[in-house]
């Protein structure tokens, strides 16, 4: 919850709204438009702890990451902008609504995630799949960490310092989807052999 709670701060930074409808960090995004897209990030815990729990058996969090189209789709294709469009959407009512509804929202779930059951399977439409409870929120601490440092870039903050129990699950499931993606050599030259690392280990 405190990386969550991290995000709403920034989100209620005087510097996000002094640069809502300007260009962010990222092509093709306004400030506006990213600060709604890491708000679902929070936004979607709510739903996702309101709907009936999903009797679908769940993938694991590595094969929803293998399945997930929109980590190659173009910035013009259909997927990156319906992503844009319901980022603006959900930052429509502006920043100050937004911060707001963040900000309950994180408060609700303080007590709801410590009442659900460790076992709840939570089914998400746009992808077509179920994941553990768990695995969901693992999902969503690595949009957080990775939003919060595209936001506060755009409007000239310094990232959070994510608490370690957000850090260590985000960065370890990274490692292992970039090693995947790039080959166990290409990760471990890049960390530690810069003279024979390759150019880039990104994930996504």
């Amino acid at each position: 919850m405190e990386s969550a709670a991290q995000a709403v701060s920034l989100l209620d930074a005087p510097e996000v709204a002094a640069s809502w409808e300007k260009p962010s960090a990222l092509a093709q995004w306004a400030v506006g438009g990213l600060a709604g897209h890491l708000a679902y990030q929070i936004l979607s815990v709510d739903t996702a702890l309101e709907e009936p729990a999903s009797e679908e058996e769940p993938l694991s969090v590595l094969e929803h990451y293998a399945r997930a189209a929109w980590i190659d789709a173009p910035l013009d294709g259909e997927i990156s902008s319906g992503i844009r469009a319901k980022g603006e959407g959900i930052s429509s009512e502006g920043v100050r609504r937004l911060v707001e509804r963040s900000k309950d929202a994180v408060d609700r779930q303080r007590t709801r995630l410590h009442e659900a059951p460790a076992d709840r399977v939570v089914f998400m439409p746009p992808t077509g799949w179920a994941l553990s409870l768990d695995d969901f929120l693992l999902t969503r601490m690595v949009e957080l960490a990775v939003h919060m440092d595209d936001l506060a870039v755009s409007v000239g903050l310094s990232a959070p310092k994510l608490p370690r129990a957000a850090f260590d699950p985000v960065v370890a499931l990274l490692t292992e989807l970039a090693a995947r993606r790039h080959g166990q050599a290409a990760l471990l030259r890049a960390l530690t052999r810069a003279e024979r690392g390759p150019s880039a280990i990104n994930v996504f």
